[in-house]
C-alpha cells in the first residue's frame, strides 16, 4: 500500500466517477430540486445517501465478499435467487429502462425544445432509431472511436455545465427561501429525497459492473482483501465526492430555476431551459451535443455489458444476438418518451432497491457472520414481502386504481410499519437480518458442542 502513488487514488477515483456519472443523472437532481423547492437542503440530504453513498457501498460489498458481480454476491440466498436478481437488474440497466433513458435524455434536453409539440412523437423517432443504430454499428463491431470521441467531449460536457453553475451563482435567478414545495417534500423532503435518488440506479450498476472497478485496482498490484477494500474506500471517496458536488449544486439550481419557470415534467425540460437561459442558442447546441455523444458512451458500455453478461450465463445464445435483441427493445421503449420510462420504472426500482440495499448490507457485514446464507437467507424473505408491497403502491395510475392495488396499499399502510414514507421494508429486513443471525449463532453453538463432546 505504501508504494501505491497518490494519484493512483485519483485515477481510481475518476474511474468510479465516470461509471456512475452520466448526463442522465443530472434530470433528477434538477427536478428534485424543483420539487423540494425551500426544502431542497433537506431533500439533498436524502438524495445524497441513496444516489451517493449506496453506490459506495455496493463496490465495497462486492470488494469484502470477493465477488465477480450480482450473481456471485446473491448466490449464498440461493444460485435461483441469483440468478433471477441478475436478470432483473441487469433489465433494468438495460433494454427496460436505463438503456432507453440514454436516448430520450439527451432528445428531452437538446432537441424537444426546439420542435413543435405535433412533430415531438416522429422527432423521438428519428433520433432515438438514429441513436441505436450509432450503438449497435459500434458495439458489434468492437470499435472505440465513439468511445474515444466520448473522452475527450465528456470532459466537455462536465466543463459546460461548471460554466452553467458559475453563472447561476454569479447571477442567480432568485432565492430559494420561500418557493413551495411539491406534495411529498414539505414535511418528508429528506426521506422523499432519498426515494428519488432510485431514479439514478446507481446502487445497481454498482452490483452489475463494480468488478470493474476491482479490476483496475488489482491491476495496480493491490491484492490482498483488506488492501483492496480500504484502497477502495479512499478513492471512492474521491469519485463519488465529485458526483455529489455536482448533485448538490444542481438541486439548488433546480430550486432556484422556480423563480422563473414552473416545475417542469422531467429535469431534461428544466436543463435545457436552465442552459438556454444562461447560454443561449449556442448553449442549446453545445447541450444537445455534448448530451448526446455522453450518453451514445454510457449506451455502448450498458448494450455491451448486458449482451456480454448473457451470453456468458447462456452461452448457446451468441453475445450479437443479445446485443441485437437490447438495441431494439430499447429503441421501442425509448419512443414512449422519457416522462413515461420514468413513471414505469418507479414500481420496479421500488421493488429492486431494498433487496439490493439488504444485499450490499448483508455483503459488507458477511464478514461478521462467517457468510452464512442462512442470514442471508431470512433477511432476504423478509425484505421480499414490503418490496411486493413497495411496488404496487408505485404503480403507474392505470394499474393503481384497480381494486387489488388499492387493497394491497392499504393493508400494508395498516399494518407495515413506515410504509406511508416508502421505507416499509427497514423492519422487515432489520427483523429477517436479526432472526437469521440468531440461527447462525444457534447453529454455531451446536457446532462447537458436538465438537467437544467427540
Amino acid at each position: 500500500m505504501k508504494k501505491i502513488s497518490k494519484r493512483y487514488y485519483f485515477l481510481i477515483g475518476s474511474l468510479i466517477f465516470g461509471m456512475f456519472f452520466g448526463a442522465g443523472n443530472l434530470i433528477f437532481p434538477i427536478h428534485l430540486g424543483q420539487l423540494a423547492g425551500a426544502n431542497w437542503g433537506k431533500a439533498a440530504i436524502g438524495f445524497l445517501l441513496s444516489g451517493v453513498l449506496l453506490p459506495l457501498l455496493s463496490l465495497l460489498a462486492i470488494s469484502i465478499t470477493r465477488s465477480n458481480g450480482i450473481y456471485d454476491l446473491a448466490k449464498p440466498i440461493s444460485p435461483k435467487y441469483a440468478l433471477i436478481f441478475l436478470i432483473l437488474v441487469h433489465a433494468t440497466l438495460g433494454p427496460l429502462f436505463a438503456t432507453p433513458r440514454t436516448a430520450t435524455v439527451p432528445f428531452a434536453m437538446g432537441f424537444a425544445p426546439h420542435i413543435p409539440a405535433r412533430y415531438q412523437t416522429i422527432g423521438l423517432l428519428i433520433y432515438s432509431a438514429i441513436f441505436f443504430g450509432i450503438v449497435y454499428y459500434f458495439s458489434v463491431h468492437e470499435n472505440g472511436i465513439v468511445n474515444t470521441i466520448g473522452k475527450l467531449l465528456n470532459p466537455a460536457f462536465l466543463v459546460m455545465l461548471f460554466i452553467i453553475f458559475l453563472l447561476a451563482f454569479i447571477s442567480p435567478l432568485g432565492s430559494t427561501s420561500g418557493q413551495h414545495a411539491a406534495a411529498g417534500y414539505t414535511t418528508q423532503a429528506m426521506t422523499s429525497g432519498f426515494l428519488e435518488g432510485y431514479n439514478t440506479m446507481d446502487a445497481l450498476a454498482g452490483l452489475a459492473f463494480g468488478i470493474t472497478v476491482i479490476t483496475a485496482i488489482h491491476a495496480l498490484g493491490i491484492r490482498k482483501q483488506r488492501e483492496t477494500s480500504v484502497f477502495l474506500a479512499k478513492s471512492g471517496i474521491i469519485g463519488v465526492a465529485l458526483i455529489g458536488i455536482i448533485y448538490l449544486a444542481s438541486i439548488y439550481l433546480g430550486a432556484m430555476s422556480l423563480n422563473n419557470y414552473k416545475i417542469s415534467e422531467n429535469g431534461g425540460i428544466a436543463l435545457a431551459q436552465l442552459s438556454h437561459h444562461y447560454l443561449g442558442a449556442a448553449g442549446d447546441a453545445l447541450l444537445a451535443t455534448l448530451a448526446t455523444v455522453t450518453c451514445l458512451t454510457t449506451a455502448m458500455g450498458l448494450v455491451v455489458a448486458f449482451a456480454q453478461d448473457f451470453h456468458h450465463r447462456f452461452p448457446k445464445i451468441s453475445y450479437r444476438t443479445f446485443l441485437t435483441f437490447n438495441c431494439l427493445i430499447s429503441f421501442l421503449i425509448a419512443n414512449l418518451g422519457l416522462t413515461t420510462i420514468i413513471t414505469w420504472s418507479t414500481p420496479v426500482l421500488m421493488f429492486l432497491y431494498p433487496l439490493a440495499i439488504s444485499l450490499i448490507i448483508l455483503g459488507i457485514t458477511s464478514p461478521l457472520f462467517g457468510h452464512d446464507n442462512r442470514v442471508y437467507r431470512m433477511t432476504t424473505i423478509f425484505t421480499l414481502i414490503p418490496a411486493v408491497f413497495d411496488m404496487i403502491r408505485n404503480f403507474p395510475p392505470v394499474l393503481a386504481e384497480t381494486g387489488f392495488a388499492k387493497a394491497a396499499v392499504t393493508f400494508a399502510s395498516s399494518y407495515f410499519p413506515f410504509f406511508s414514507i416508502g421505507f416499509g421494508w427497514i423492519s422487515f429486513a432489520l427483523c429477517g437480518f436479526i432472526i437469521g443471525l440468531i440461527c447462525h449463532f444457534i447453529a454455531r453453538r451446536e457446532t462447537a458442542t458436538a465438537a467437544e463432546e467427540a
